[in-house]
């Protein structure tokens, strides 16, 4: 009984170890990353490579939901568009990353990919493109990848590296989904 007792102990203490620092899986609730994540989604985050490296534009990453975001849920699901010190911004549909055009090769085809201003009076109108918009050192500007339904970083900022909470590396469920990212 003791030995079942130490043994349960050590797969409870190790579950919580992965999940709190390793690994965790997430739900999608919005189709603000459509196509590349279905809503009802699980997608499994890697927390610890942030440890050993930065953020890398195109990275799909998990984030805290920041100060000026009033959605319900309390971590976000976006793309990493902008790295710390550039400069963003957007003509004509397109990023522009210190002047030059961003290839941006897994964004949908049509108008879904639209980049520019947010439509509806955004309040925030300080981070939406066309920009310019400068990202602060230490903090990266997120996109959805269904541009036109996404509320992002052109609503709320650039987000500190703090509130990453690590890298999206596959969707693990439904099993039709799945697939590395």
């Amino acid at each position: 009984m003791i030995e079942w007792a130490i043994i349960l102990m050590a797969v409870v203490l190790s579950t919580v170890v992965l999940r709190t620092y390793v690994v965790q899986s997430f739900y999608i609730p919005s189709g603000s990353m459509l196509p590349t994540l279905q809503i009802g989604d699980r997608i499994i985050v890697n927390k610890l490579s942030y440890r050993f490296h930065d953020p890398h534009r195109g990275d799909v990453v998990v984030f805290a939901r920041p100060p000026l975001e009033d959605q319900a849920y309390a971590d976000l699901v976006k793309r990493v568009v902008g790295l710390p010190g550039e400069t963003i911004s957007s003509s004509n549909g397109n990023i522009y990353i210190d002047g030059k055009r961003l290839s941006e090769p897994w964004l949908p085809p049509g108008s879904n990919s639209y980049s520019g201003a947010l439509s509806g009076g955004d309040p925030h109108q300080q981070f939406d493109l066309p920009g310019p918009v400068k990202i602060p050192a230490g903090e990266y500007y997120v996109m959805g990848d269904n541009r036109r339904y996404s509320e992002d970083s052109r609503f709320f900022g650039p987000i500190p590296r703090s509130l990453i909470v690590g890298r999206a590396v596959a969707v693990v469920w439904p099993i039709s989904h799945a697939k590395g990212l």
